[in-house]
Formats: C-alpha cells, structure tokens, sequence
C-alpha cells in the first residue's frame, strides 16, 4: 500500500497547480477586460498587411491602438505606428499572445489588432475563445496551403480557420470562392458576417500606397474599420501611410550598367493560389516591354510545392524566360513546357551560387519584369540582397 505522505504532496501540488491557473485565467480576463476593442486576423495569405491596414486606420481616426503580426518578421506596432522587433528566446508559442494581450492592457489602448499566429486547428480555436476573445474577426482568404496541418481538403482548410470566428462579435471576410463554407460556420455562431468587395477600392486609391497592396486586403481593413466607427476617408488616408510588412510586395527597379529591370518578390506567397493571384495583380500594372521572366527559387526538402510552381509556371503564367533553381528539375521543366513553348528556361543546381542567377537576370533584356517565387529562406534571402545592391525604389 502506497504511504500517505507521497499522496499528500502530490495532492498539495496537484491543488497549487489548479489555484495557480485559476489565478492565471482571471489575471488575464481582467487584462481583457481593459481593452475595450480586440481584431483577431487569420486567414491564408494577407494577415500580416490586413493587420497593419486595420490598425493604421483605428489609428487615423484618433483611436489608441495597438498591433502584433507573426509574418516574414514578427512585430509590435505601438501606439504611434512604430514596429518593435520580437526578441524570442524560445520557440515561438500562441501563449506570446496572452503575454502580449497583457502588455497591450496596461498602455491603456482603445483598440488592439492581433494577428492569429495558430496553424493547427485546435490551436486556433484556443487563440481565439480563450485568449483574444475579440469583438471583430477577420479572415482574410482560405487557400489550399499548410494542408498537412489543416487539411487535407480546401473545405478542412476552411473549417479549420472558422476556429477563430468570434462569439457574440462580427466577423469580416475577403474569402469570395468558399463564402458560403465560412457564412455557415458563422452562422452556427450566430455572427454576423460581411463580405468585403475588392471593386470599391479603386487603382487610384491604391497608387497611393508605397508599395503593391491588394485591394481584397484594403477593403477587408476599411470593413474593419467601418464596424469601430472610422470613417472611410479617414481610415484610407492612414492606411495610404502605413510602413508595411517585410513581406510586402514592393517592386525594385534594378539598375544594371543603365538596363532597367523591374523586380518583384512574391516569395512570401508560398502557395500557387496566391501566386498565380499576384502574378495577375503586377502584370497589369507593369506592362514589361523588355519581357517577362519568372525567378523560382525552391527547397531541396519540398518537391512536391517545386513541381506545383513549375506547373503554375508554364500552364498559367507563360513567361517569356524560366529560371528555376532547384535540384532534379529538367526533367519536369520537359515534361511540361508544351504548355509554354515559347518559354526559354534555365535550370540550376542548388549547389551552385546565387551569382550565376544573378547573371541570368542581369542579360536579361532592358525593361524586363522578373517575378521572383517560392521559398525566401536561405539562399533566396542571398539573392534579394545582392539585388538590393543594384536596386532603386520604382
């Protein structure tokens, strides 16, 4: 027979520990309780910038308002629109939200803007009912990606990012395609939901920003900022000044010995939905005369996302050079370049250095438009800044 007194400790533990989060969760209610508008952001592809949009323009119109993304560099954006750096000593973790939501708390704000850092869906649904509780949701699109976590199927990717959907709150969405999936999760809430419309945002508008801004993700922030009582104008002209997102698709115009060559990083949109989406979205805005040219720049790791882009490429884009830097490539660049037959390619082993990319986008005729996708990290990090080195804001 076990002795008493090993029994006892465990049940003295077993008690501090339940006390401690009992503690702990009405600590953090009360932190809840001081924020007086919560913005949880999720979806796909745009988080980041819906995030930034929505909180500058609360902030235009005269809101204390604070933000948090997770994208290519995760970020606190403070009351006056300054981003601090998130030193993390650990893994990341959705408890930095908690931690965050407490500082937040304390600079006494009118309104905070969480971006949803979750992928897996029970972790989302964690982010959101316990921790944020956020009067408006958002979700900006629901793409096929991060499918081995919220997957398999675009309707599990769907209901997987419905977790965050808020009770009792208003959920605001650019998701057109799969609106009726995420109308019914809402519904079984019972919130109301608002589909943003792209077409009110004009091109006119969207010059205005420094950089290449998705009007799905202006019109899901202007939705946002309606609902919290912002006028449109007002809201617009804070989100036309916003620093935006590491991420952020801004074009380089490159400067090789007088050759102009526009420059476009789409890496940060590792799905082919997102891609194709942004390839349509530049096209119509830089004509390139000199060409076009798509850079790909994959991951040893990850063939199956090579193949997709490399399909994507010559099925739906059709440019006029290739450049693939991956391993085991031409065989598939082969297979498929009926699609695009005019479509001169190139193919590079990883193994090589980024300098013989470098020269292929540098004899690239003048007035070429080059649309860099797939993985950043690593070497497609080494590229962007030795192309930074011949770059001018266009």
């Amino acid at each position: 027979m076990m002795p008493i007194f090993p029994l006892l400790i465990l049940g003295i533990l077993l008690l501090f520990l339940l006390t401690a989060g009992i503690i702990e969760y009405q600590v953090h209610h009360r932190a809840l309780a001081m924020i007086p508008l919560r913005v949880h952001v999720n979806g796909t592809r745009g988080k980041s910038s819906v995030t930034r949009l929505i909180a500058a323009g609360l902030r235009a119109g005269g809101l204390r308002t604070f933000a948090k993304t997770t994208g290519t560099a995760p970020r606190v954006i403070d009351a006056e629109g300054k981003d601090r750096i998130i030193h993390r000593l650990r893994l990341p973790s959705i408890g930095e939200q908690v931690r965050l939501m407490s500082y937040f708390s304390k600079e006494k704000p009118d309104a905070v803007v969480m971006e949803c850092m979750a992928v897996q869906p029970q972790y989302q649904w964690i982010a959101e009912h316990q921790m944020i509780q956020s009067h408006i949701g958002v979700i900006t699109n629901t793409r096929p990606d991060h499918l081995e976590e919220m997957g398999p199927t675009k309707e599990d990717v769907v209901h997987s990012l419905c977790n965050t959907i808020p009770e009792n709150g208003t959920l605001i969405t650019g998701e057109v395609e799969q609106f009726s999936w995420v109308k019914k999760n809402a519904d079984s809430l019972k919130t109301p939901i608002t589909l943003s419309d792209e077409s009110t945002v004009s091109d006119q508008e969207l010059k205005q920003f420094s950089y290449l801004e998705h009007p799905q993700n202006v019109a899901v922030a202007l939705d946002v900022c309606k609902k919290a009582g912002v006028e449109r104008e007002i809201a617009l002209a804070g989100m036309q000044k916003v620093q935006p997102d590491l991420g952020a698709l801004v074009v380089w115009e490159l400067n090789f010995n007088g050759k102009k060559i526009s420059f476009v990083n789409g890496m940060a949109a590792n799905d082919p939905v997102s891609t194709l989406q942004i390839w349509k979205f530049i096209i119509d805005r830089y004509p390139a005369e000199g060409g076009t040219c798509v850079l790909l720049n994959s991951r040893e790791d990850r063939p199956v996302r090579t193949r997709q882009m490399i399909e994507l490429t010559l099925e739906e884009i059709k440019p006029d050079t290739f450049i693939v830097r991956g391993n085991k490539v031409d065989s598939v660049l082969h297979r498929l370049h009926h699609h695009s037959p005019k479509t001169k390619f190139q193919a590079i082993d990883l193994s090589q250095t980024t300098d013989k990319t470098i020269a292929l986008i540098e004899d690239l005729p003048h007035d070429a438009l080059v649309y860099a996708i797939g993985n950043q990290v690593g070497a497609g990090q080494e590229i962007l800044n030795k192309l930074h080195q011949v770059r001018r804001d266009a």
